[in-house]
């Protein structure tokens, strides 16, 4: 407890002292990690239990919530267990459908909006330790001005960030600045790791115009596979992001515009448009590589059938010498040996003589 204590500093954890024997009341602690209330301007404070309670009892239309408040509390769910999914899934505060998408664990990507309410799902990177191998993952919130409700199966590091970054200078105006936080954060992620491909690409470039006799390829047709491959992962993931912000029909509230609708509408944009760049530079890279191989292959061929054509005369004449039959020319002779071979060989000039006059070599 001291640990998580010290990684959250004013999160409400079950176990705090909330009640005389130390537990939050009953149904509140399902899978709840934290609950703060977040005024612009001050620190953040954790909830009591009865905010708490109160909070997810409130059964007020979200079209009685059409404009932001002076404070707004962010509760987070931990749904692995399938009983804080059933406690999730049947919060008073919200309609059944919401928090039955709030309950859900398969990977989707939506955003819907209501006047005073807006729910979705967002995809996020796993906690693996390099960003490389980092797996995709979903987490689902919804909002109302006065109210922010996140959950998710997986550790997601996007949330912890947007948690950590909650201070007294840098409370948002509602909590649609903390999906945007949490956004920007992924999408920064993603630039990061289009830029490390980026470099891995320059690389393989470099050492494709560098390279002489094109004998050592293949292990730059994996570097320019493996970059090409995670970009379009990337892509994936991202390609839904900026299809459902820059969707028309979507009437997102005004307290929520400003954030989702113009700062985080053009950060996923931007992060398409490297990972489009990148694209197309993996695939024309790609193309010169498979040019550049199938150049060296030609060569290749073009050396064996050459060589091949040269010793033809040669080995026409060593197998006629090569007869068991009577009477064969130069076999009585001392230098029948040194004389076959000098028939050879001028075989094998006037062939490569040929050739060249032919313009075939």
């Amino acid at each position: 407890m001291s640990n998580t204590r010290s990684q959250l500093p004013f999160s409400v954890v079950a176990g705090q002292d909330m009640k005389p024997n130390g537990v939050l009341p009953h149904g509140i602690a399902n899978g709840l990690v934290w609950a703060i209330r977040a005024r612009p301007g001050e620190d953040p404070v954790p909830l009591e239990p009865h905010e708490i309670e109160s909070l997810l009892n409130d059964r007020t239309p979200p079209s009685n919530y059409p404009k932001p408040s002076e404070s707004w509390a962010w509760l987070h769910f931990d749904t692995v267990h399938s009983s804080a999914r059933q406690h999730v899934a049947t919060l008073p505060c919200l309609p059944e459908d919401v928090s039955a998408m709030l309950a859900e664990t398969e990977y989707g990507v939506m955003l819907e909006a209501l006047p005073g309410l807006v729910w979705g799902a967002l995809p996020a990177f796993d906690d693996a330790v390099s960003e490389e191998d980092r797996d995709i993952c979903a987490w689902r919130f919804a909002m109302r001005p006065d109210l922010l409700i996140t959950t998710r199966r997986n550790p997601i590091p996007v949330l912890g960030a947007a948690f950590r970054t909650l201070r007294a200078d840098s409370i948002p105006r509602s909590p649609a600045g903390v999906i945007d936080r949490a956004l920007r954060e992924f999408t920064g992620s993603v630039r990061r790791q289009i830029g490390k491909l980026d470099d891995e690409l320059d690389r393989a470039e470099d050492a494709l115009l560098l390279i002489e006799r094109r004998t050592d390829l293949g292990h730059l047709g994996g570097i320019v596979g493996k970059g090409r491959r995670r970009a379009t992962e990337l892509r994936r993931v991202v390609t839904p992001i900026d299809r459902v912000l820059r969707d028309e029909d979507l009437e997102l509230p005004e307290w929520a515009e400003d954030e989702l609708r113009d700062r985080t509408e053009r950060q996923v944009h931007a992060a398409l448009d490297d990972m489009i760049a990148l694209l197309d530079r993996a695939r024309s890279l790609q193309d010169e590589l498979g040019s550049s191989q199938a150049e060296e292959t030609n060569r290749r061929l073009y050396i064996l059938t050459a060589a091949t054509i040269l010793m033809f005369p040669a080995t026409l004449v060593t197998g006629f010498f090569g007869m068991n039959t009577g009477g064969m020319y130069l076999a009585s002779g001392q230098y029948g040996t040194i004389e076959a071979g000098i028939v050879c060989f001028i075989a094998m000039i006037l062939t490569w003589v040929f050739l060249k006059l032919a313009r075939l070599l």
